[in-house]
């Protein structure tokens, strides 16, 4: 698997973030996140009949964060619904008509919410290709909105991605824009396996530095905003070189991409950057040919540190480029504690934390 390269920080076309493909098609129009998100369930489901949506609230009132605003409306009742608020029961609905052919998209409000569908997820869908000896598969897309930076507190501001990349027979995927979150949720919604598809919600309208006392921007004055109207999609397990350097390799995905591209600008350093956008399947070989390259590598994520998604990316770049390496392996993550309020900006990897981190590796 290679990788494409886009320098994000030069605001160039989002055509370049991906190979281009025969099947693309419609006109670009500026859509944030959210609409981008939306635009990919209803391209898909005029294209095909067994997509279905569902989860609490999706159907009139179009989502919490109207991610499924108007869908109902067009596609009618029975193929975007309401839920009861059972995580568990819409996760073990969705694996049922799966296995009989539908393909859907089940919302969770919120992946703090996600917990009580494990089983399912775990148990049933991961394992149901495994178990029937290919009879049957799952193909169900999971969304759900997840990480801080809104000050959403404990229970809604949660980034729980490393529990799913641990369970075999699981994908996760990590939009960090809305041109890529439109082709990887398509691609996802196309795949014949469970794909957990975590929406970075802070960045649901706009790119975000990790400045949060500065004025906000927003995705139509991104390049990365700029989405095509019709289908096209990215395939999972290809990540994206952000921007070129030679110095270091930073990985990132979804929010930190924005915070780690303005740190390493603040910083002066000559940075590669990638974006992973696919957890699992990860694509090793873009950090690998990346790391052999600078010969350094900073990890950066929202999540607690201790057994997060980090500390497997650093045991790979360890083991298969541990002669190459100047440096040890570094990680800006979250703190091992529940997800504060009141301290969320110091909870929060920032431009001076990741800027700290990167310097300390360039002076090792």
């Amino acid at each position: 698997m290679g990788s494409e390269v886009s320098d994000m920080s030069d605001l160039e076309t989002p055509e370049a973030r991906i190979a281009p493909t025969p099947d693309r098609e419609g006109d670009s129009v500026r859509m944030n996140m959210i609409q981008a998100i939306n635009s990919a369930m209803d391209v898909l489901m005029d294209r095909d009949p067994n997509v279905i949506v569902m989860g609490e609230d999706v159907g009139y009132f179009g989502g919490v964060f109207r991610a499924t605003a108007g869908l109902q409306k067009k596609f009618g009742k029975t193929r975007v619904f309401d839920t009861p608020i059972t995580e568990c029961g819409i996760i073990g609905v969705a694996v049922g008509m799966g296995a009989y052919g539908l393909r859907p998209v089940p919302e969770i409000q919120f992946a703090d919410y996600i917990y009580p569908a494990l089983d399912q997820l775990v148990s049933e869908a991961a394992r149901l290709r495994y178990r029937s000896a290919g009879e049957f598969t799952a193909p169900i897309t999971v969304r759900s909105p997840f990480g801080g930076g809104i000050f959403g507190g404990q229970t809604h501001s949660q980034s729980p991605e490393a529990i799913f990349a641990h369970v075999s027979g699981l994908k996760t995927v990590i939009p960090s824009n809305p041109y890529d979150a439109k082709g990887l949720l398509i691609a996802a919604i196309e795949d014949n396996d469970p794909v957990i598809f975590f929406e970075p919600k802070r960045i649901y309208n706009g790119p975000f530095n990790g400045h949060w006392d500065k004025p906000a921007s927003n995705w139509s004055k991104h390049p990365a905003g700029e989405v095509p109207t019709g289908y096209y999609r990215i395939p999972l397990g290809k990540a994206a070189i952000v921007r070129p350097g030679e110095a270091l390799t930073v990985l990132a995905y979804g929010t930190m991409v924005h915070v780690a591209a303005e740190a390493v600008r603040e910083a002066g350093i000559d940075a590669e950057i990638i974006d992973l956008r696919t957890l699992v399947p990860l694509d090793i070989e873009t950090i690998e040919e990346s790391v052999k390259k600078t010969g350094r590598c900073l990890i950066v994520h929202e999540a607690t540190r201790t057994q997060g998604f980090g500390a497997e990316l650093s045991a790979l770049v360890q083991e298969r480029c541990f002669y190459h390496l100047e440096a040890p392996v570094e990680r800006v993550t979250g703190f091992d504690t529940p997800y504060p309020h009141s301290l969320e900006w110091a909870y929060f990897p920032g431009p001076v934390r990741i800027g700290m981190a990167l310097k300390k590796i360039m002076k090792d």
